[in-house]
């Protein structure tokens, strides 16, 4: 499907099969018009995107198509870059992104990267910090906090006997999931991952692929992935990106069976990238 047709063809969708489930409309988040330019380099052209509420959405391309930098713009990561700029629109439930506050739009918007990142602190204190961050102090809140985002990772069964150890002291696979969970302490309402599985062996990445299902009953999800077989494991709908542009948009299964675009086609036969 064309990307300029997105918002319109998600709003009269439904899950076909056996037993048909007409889906509701709601999309979570609403992308119009987006354009990005680090410098005078425009590094995404024109997006346009529908992020359905519960769901998990793929975001596929080649390295350098602008599947980084796009989901970057959804919690204004890219403030942290000088000399970067942004056109067009972003909602949040209907409310623009660029006129919250962009420690509240984090807290509901959370992220997570590529490259895992525990702080050099204790198991614990890495799930507890945004909640302290917030203000939060009582003891017993932070545990029941800790312990409920822990197991919400698939975490809390490993790493129990040992909450106030270093969270270096992990595996890759457990400093991701913790890295998760450390994300999921302050609930978000979003859940960005940035390629969360290109470091981590089979094992690793099915427990955390397994995550993602489980998680989009409470948390709407956007993954970027390099691993073609992941996208069309985990998510309901995907997006193709090449040089900076959303070529196209529709349901995984549609996108990997019967893509309307032939640049997707050789994407995913592996005639190209």
């Amino acid at each position: 499907m064309i990307a300029s047709d997105i918002v319109d063809h998600m709003a009269d969708m439904s899950l076909n099969g056996a037993n048909t489930v007409v889906e509701p409309f709601g999309l979570k988040m609403r992308i119009a018009g987006l354009n990005f330019y680090y410098g005078r380099s425009r590094a995404l052209h024109n997006i346009d995107l529908g992020v359905r509420a519960n769901h998990i959405t793929a975001l596929i391309g080649p390295s350098g198509c602008g599947k980084s930098t796009f989901i970057r713009t959804l919690n204004r990561m890219y403030e942290l870059v000088r000399h970067t700029r942004v056109e067009g629109e972003v909602t949040l439930d209907e409310t623009s992104i660029f006129a919250m506050d962009v420690s509240d739009l984090r807290q509901r918007v959370g992220m997570v990267f590529q490259k895992t990142n525990p702080f050099p602190k204790s198991i614990f204190e890495n799930v507890a910090y945004g909640l302290r961050v917030k203000g939060h102090r009582k003891k017993s809140v932070l545990a029941d906090a800790v312990e409920h985002s822990l197991k919400r990772a698939s975490l809390w069964e490993e790493v129990e006997d040992k909450l106030h150890e270093s969270a270096l002291s992990l595996s890759g696979g457990q400093q991701q999931r913790l890295c998760i969970a450390r994300a999921l302490a302050v609930n978000p309402e979003v859940l960005l991952l940035d390629e969360p599985c290109s470091a981590l062996d089979p094992i690793s990445t099915a427990k955390i692929e397994a995550l993602l299902v489980e998680l989009k009953q409470s948390c709407t999800i956007v993954i970027v992935t390099h691993n073609m077989q992941q996208a069309s494991r985990v998510s309901d709908y995907t997006g193709y990106f090449l040089l900076g542009e959303l070529l196209e948009f529709d349901r995984t299964p549609t996108i990997f069976q019967n893509p309307s675009r032939k640049e997707t086609e050789d994407y995913i036969t592996g005639r190209f990238g």
